[in-house]
């Protein structure tokens, strides 16, 4: 799997190091992304830094990364990007994430084209060298390809100030670069990402701000005239209230030994919460979920209760029982996240109001 080959390539990056030295790089990069590191430090500073950042991280954004691009597969059919342009894509989280949902091969043949952008040559390097062993560990080279070739630029991302528009792709993917980015450069990036393609997925940290930056982003795609596929069951208002709740969702990642030590955790995995959005024009087909859990189900004695953001009636909650039958036995697997049928008005059934 995709997943684990990830993992290895990962962890012989790290054997490759001092563990003291990993494990002090990492912890200064955390100082840094909640801004305990001076202004104007770099980040980056060599290559203990890139790869205790791509342990430290690149698991969780592929995760996170790899369930956005699920949820917007599953609502599209049969549908495959031919070309892939990962903007602000770093050490690549996202491209391996698209190689674990869509596999390597383009519709008609041949590996999808895959191109990543990003503005620190570092992480481009990485990035680089771990996609280069893709698919060889398991003595497929047919595994891979699509990582293997893709192609790796050095682009800035504040803005187009030469006026030169993004290659143009089937799929453009923005995966937690926004924050880095001030207002007008983030609005910038976002245009950018749709006048490139005709499908658009944006991600970023399952926070409060990552939130608004996905809603700010979900507002400039439905403006250009895009339309919500996921998560949202609808293109309209958010109906969260801002300031007192926020969408987002969680995937579950295993620990790296790094992890475990850097943390002083002995969980071997953590939750990862992440926000999406993902739009597409009208030549690609595909219809949003009639609801979606938006929180972690409620189950008890005989019943499960469910938050759902709904197409018709935005939030409503749902209570299914065991008089539903296979709908409750449904929903006792059900995860926060997954798709949920609501009924039409009138229908009532599993999905009406509790």
């Amino acid at each position: 799997m995709i997943e684990e080959e990830l993992r290895g390539a990962l962890a012989r990056l790290v054997d490759g190091l001092p563990p003291r030295k990993a494990s002090a790089a990492v912890e200064r990069l955390m100082a840094g992304y909640r801004g305990e590191t001076p202004t104007g430090a770099p980040l980056l500073r060599d290559r203990a830094d890139v790869v205790a950042y791509a342990a430290y991280r690149m698991p969780a954004t592929f995760a996170a990364a790899a369930s956005a691009l699920a949820d917007f597969a599953a609502r599209t059919g049969g549908w495959r990007p031919a070309t892939h342009l990962d903007l602000g894509g770093g050490t690549g989280a996202a491209v391996w994430a698209a190689a674990a949902v869509w596999g390597d091969d383009a519709p008609g043949g041949g590996p999808r084209r895959t191109t990543v952008l990003d503005w620190a040559e570092p992480a481009l390097g990485l990035g680089r060298e771990l996609a280069a062993g893709a698919g060889r560990t398991a003595g497929d080279a047919g595994t891979g390809r699509a990582l293997r070739e893709a192609e790796w630029r050095l682009r800035s991302l504040r803005g187009q100030p030469d006026g030169t528009p993004l290659p143009s792709a089937d799929l453009v993917t923005v995966s937690y670069v926004l924050g880095e980015l001030s207002g007008p450069d983030r609005d910038a990036a976002v245009a950018a990402a749709i006048g490139a393609a005709p499908a658009v997925v944006v991600t970023e940290p399952g926070t409060p701000d990552g939130y608004a930056r996905v809603m700010a982003a979900r507002d400039q795609l439905i403006g250009s005239g895009m339309r919500v596929l996921a998560p949202c069951p609808h293109s309209a208002r958010c109906p969260m209230v801002p300031g007192e709740d926020w969408c987002h969702f969680g995937t579950r990642v295993n620990r790296s030994s790094l992890l475990r030590q850097v943390k002083s955790g002995s969980l071997p995995y953590e939750d990862e919460k992440f926000s999406y959005v993902a739009a597409v024009r009208p030549e690609i087909t595909g219809e949003p979920a009639t609801g979606r859990v938006v929180r972690r189900p409620q189950k008890r004695k005989g019943q499960v209760l469910l938050d759902l953001c709904t197409r018709d009636d935005g939030l409503r909650a749902a209570t299914v029982t065991k008089r539903h039958g296979a709908a409750y036995r449904e929903a006792r697997d059900v995860k926060w996240g997954d798709t949920w049928p609501v009924p039409g008005p009138g229908t009532g059934g599993a999905g009406s109001a509790g």
